[in-house]
C-alpha cells in the first residue's frame, strides 16, 4: 500500500483503478480533528473524485458531534455534477442513527464495489504513457481530441499547456509509467441559461513524493491556467490534479 496524506488522525488515500479516495478517521473528536477532516474533506471533494469512502472504524465520537460535517460533506457531493457519492464504512453504533440519510458499509472494499456498480458514467479517456520525453506530445494529442471530441475549443490552449506540465513533471520527478485521464464535468449555474463545464486532467504515476505545493515552474504554470490543482497519493503512488473551467 502506498504513503498516505497523513494529518495525524485524518487520511486519505486514491483507489487508482476506481478513483474513489478512502479518508480514515482515527482517534477521539475534537477540534483539532475537526479541523483536520474539514481540510482534507473539502482537498478530496475538490478533486472531483468517483467516491468517498469515510472509514470511522477507529473514530471515537461519543456525543456525535461529528455529525454534521459527515452529512454536510454528502451534500456537497450530491450537488457535485456528476454527483460524489460519500458513504460511511464501520461507523460506531451512537453514530448510525444520525447518518441514517448515507449509505453505510462494513467494509471499505464493499463500499468501494457499491459504488462502482452504481456510478454514473462520465465522458473519460485515458491513456497509459512510458516515461519518456515524448509522452508531453501524446498527452496534448490525447487532450486535443477530448476537447474537439466535447465541444469545449475554449478550453484547448490551457488544457494542453496543463496536460503538458502535468506529464512533464510525471516524467521527470517520479520515472515511472504514467496514466493520464481526461475527465467532461458540467454543473448548471443560475442563472440556468448559463452552464459551466469543467475539463478535469489527471495524472497517476508510481512514485510516493509528493509535489512541493509552492513547486517550480511547472506547477506555477499549471496553478495559475486552472482553477485548482491537488495532489492525494494512490496505493501504488499518487495523482496529481487539474480543473480547468469554461463557462457559456
Amino acid at each position: 500500500m502506498g504513503r498516505h496524506e497523513d494529518d495525524g488522525a485524518v487520511t486519505a488515500v486514491v483507489d487508482h483503478d476506481t478513483g474513489i479516495i478512502e479518508l480514515s478517521v482515527r482517534g477521539r473528536w475534537n477540534r483539532q480533528v475537526w479541523l483536520e477532516s474539514y481540510r482534507m474533506l473539502n482537498k478530496c471533494l475538490a478533486g472531483h473524485p468517483a467516491g468517498l469512502v469515510l472509514d470511522l472504524s477507529a473514530f471515537e465520537d461519543p456525543r456525535a458531534g461529528s455529525t454534521s460535517l459527515w452529512l454536510t460533506a454528502a451534500a456537497q457531493g450530491e450537488r457535485m455534477e456528476p454527483p460524489v457519492p460519500v458513504v460511511t464504512c464501520m461507523a460506531a453504533p451512537n453514530l448510525t442513527s444520525g447518518l441514517a440519510r448515507m449509505p453505510r458499509f462494513a467494509s471499505i472494499r464493499s463500499a468501494r464495489t457499491a459504488i462502482t456498480s452504481h456510478r454514473t458514467m462520465t465522458s473519460q479517456v485515458r491513456l497509459q504513457l512510458q516515461p519518456r520525453p515524448s509522452s508531453s506530445a501524446s498527452a496534448r494529442q490525447l487532450v486535443t481530441a477530448a476537447c474537439e471530441e466535447w465541444g469545449m475549443p475554449m478550453l484547448l490552449p490551457r488544457a494542453r499547456l496543463v496536460a503538458t506540465e502535468l506529464v512533464s513533471n510525471a516524467v521527470r520527478h517520479a520515472r515511472t509509467e504514467i496514466d493520464v485521464v481526461i475527465s467532461h464535468r458540467g454543473q448548471v449555474r443560475r442563472p440556468i441559461s448559463r452552464r459551466t463545464t469543467y475539463l478535469h486532467l489527471a495524472v497517476y504515476d508510481r512514485d510516493h513524493n509528493m509535489p512541493e505545493p509552492n513547486g517550480g515552474r511547472g506547477l506555477h504554470i499549471i496553478r495559475v491556467a486552472s482553477q485548482g490543482w491537488g495532489a492525494l497519493p494512490t496505493h501504488e503512488g499518487k495523482v496529481v490534479w487539474a480543473l480547468l473551467r469554461e463557462q457559456d
